[in-house]
């Protein structure tokens, strides 16, 4: 490796720098789409540059996972951690019409990306299993606080985390029809109500 290519891979943020292109080709086109001369070409730098902050392929994509965990697990602890006078009704209604009020449509492409590359890559799958696990932890203390029973937090928490995700991938509501604040309460409101007696969950 030439002391041009130290140079031209160190310019900017680095090591930063290529996990970012990585996350945006898996976001466009797949994990099939991470390589280093697709990435090398995206960033205007050589190839050999990438071998002063990885390994390989597969210490890239380790790191790439991480650097995603990461994000994800700091994004959830921001959005749930309760405001200076806010209820956990609040919190939950706050957190719905983040997600409803300003879809993020390049992270939901990566976690989509991610998902299914997890479906036949066992490392992939144990970091998504890890981010659900933190965000379902986050969202049932929520409805616990809220006085729910613990087992009937869990199911919440996983209808709204469904929500959360589903309705990105389905036609907005019509305009002229709810809100974005009467949807989120009205669906929170649903998801707190206790059971009927004898009506089974």
């Amino acid at each position: 490796m030439t002391s041009s290519d130290q140079k031209v891979s160190t310019k900017g943020e680095g090591a930063s720098a290529w996990i970012k292109a990585a996350l945006r080709a898996m976001a466009r086109d797949g994990i099939s789409a991470v390589r280093v001369e697709v990435l090398a070409k995206e960033l205007g730098v050589t190839k050999g540059g990438f071998y002063w902050h990885f390994k390989d392929r597969a210490d890239l994509l380790s790191r790439l996972l991480e650097d995603w965990r990461e994000g994800r697990a700091a994004a959830v602890r921001a959005v749930t951690e309760p405001k200076e006078g806010e209820t956990p009704r609040d919190g939950l209604i706050r957190l719905l019409m983040r997600q409803l009020g300003n879809p993020n449509q390049r992270g939901l492409a990566t976690e989509l990306a991610i998902r299914d590359w997890a479906r036949n890559d066992p490392q992939a799958a144990a970091v998504v299993e890890q981010v659900d696990a933190e965000r379902s932890t986050r969202v049932i203390s929520l409805f616990i606080a809220a006085g729910m029973d613990p087992v009937l937090a869990r199911t919440r928490a996983w209808y709204l985390y469904s929500l959360l995700f589903g309705q990105a991938l389905v036609t907005p509501p019509a305009e002229g029809t709810a809100s974005i604040e009467s949807l989120a309460k009205d669906a929170v409101d649903m998801l707190l109500r206790t059971p009927c007696a004898g009506k089974g969950g």
